[in-house]
């Protein structure tokens, strides 16, 4: 059986290595300087390179990063993803040493992690708690992939966006954001970041493809479907064909109803951008579709999304 003083010493120590794990992560946490208010965090990825929130950075011009140390210096955006809600800015000058990383893979229900952010210059903030679900691959509201579900049981309050999820050894396992779910903290997965971070170094956006159609889901009659010849008992109707777009170029229709996109049964609007990955882009696809109660295979080549407005 454990005295009181035993069991303090215990929790005396795991506190300290709480502690210790919060300076540690750190060493490579910075404030960022591009809203009103409230400063954001962002972390430091590689030499010179800062890792944020698209969410936080309000503007793209007159960046400020409040380092480690204390001193400030300017920074340029170099891409912005709002799908995955990243962003990337690079230093102009100093910097701080990058994040030691963990592996977000390794994260399982009940683990203990902190969510650290430097919201201003006043030094590191910190917020315990659990991780309380873990899942496979998803795609947010605006369609980024995201490798893994990692859902946070704890507060991640006005700052900690952009900051990282770090484990008991003082590693960072994740980005945090308040962005992607409403009422919910998650983590953006290690690997997700390095995929984004690097697209947005080499070109200032992530690349993804595009039909230009607006959809919703409906239910295929059984007697449309014996006559069709189709096992689909839900379909994308199309509702809107944006003009000189891939699909109105493939002779896509309004109206039509699309059953599969290369071979693939497609039964919501997520599913179908889930299969349009940059890597399809310049290719020509089989999108078969419902006119009139009889099918029809268009071939769509496909391209590339536009930039959204005002991201």
């Amino acid at each position: 059986m454990s005295t009181p003083e035993t069991g303090g010493g215990a929790l005396a120590a795991f506190s300290s290595e709480l502690a210790d794990a919060v300076e540690r992560a750190g060493r490579s946490v910075v404030a960022i300087h591009a809203r009103r208010r409230i400063p954001s965090s962002g972390v430091v990825w590689r030499p010179g390179v800062v890792v944020a929130t698209h969410h936080t950075i309000r503007r793209d011009e007159d960046i400020r990063v409040t380092l480690p140390d204390g001193s400030t210096v300017g920074a340029d955006l170099a891409g912005r993803d709002p799908g995955t809600d990243l962003a990337v800015l690079r230093l102009r000058e100093g910097g701080a040493e990058p994040a030691e990383r963990g592996d977000t893979a390794e994260l399982r229900v009940g683990h203990l992690v902190l969510a650290v952010g430097r919201p201003g210059e006043g030094g590191v903030t910190a917020s315990l708690g659990a991780v309380s679900a873990v899942g496979g691959e998803w795609r947010t509201w605006s369609g980024g992939r995201m490798d893994r579900l990692v859902r946070l049981d704890l507060a991640v309050r006005d700052g900690f966006s952009g900051g990282p999820l770090v484990d008991a050894r003082g590693r960072v396992v994740g980005i945090n954001t308040s962005a992607l779910a409403r009422g919910a903290a998650l983590t953006i997965p290690l690997s997700t970041v390095e995929r984004v971070a690097e697209q947005l170094l080499s070109r200032g956006r992530v690349a993804r493809g595009y039909l230009g159609v607006g959809t919703q889901p409906v239910r295929v009659p059984a007697t449309v479907r014996t006559a069709a010849g189709t096992a689909a008992e839900v379909g994308l109707m199309v509702v809107h064909v944006a003009p000189g777009g891939p699909a109105e170029q493939g002779g896509v229709l309004m109206g039509d109803v699309v059953l599969e996109l290369d071979g693939t049964p497609v039964a919501d609007a997520g599913h179908l951008a889930a299969l349009l990955g940059g890597d399809r882009i310049g290719q020509a696809i089989p999108v078969r579709v419902l006119r009139a109660g009889e099918t029809a295979t268009l071939s769509v080549v496909v391209g590339e999304r536009p930039e959204p407005r005002g991201a």
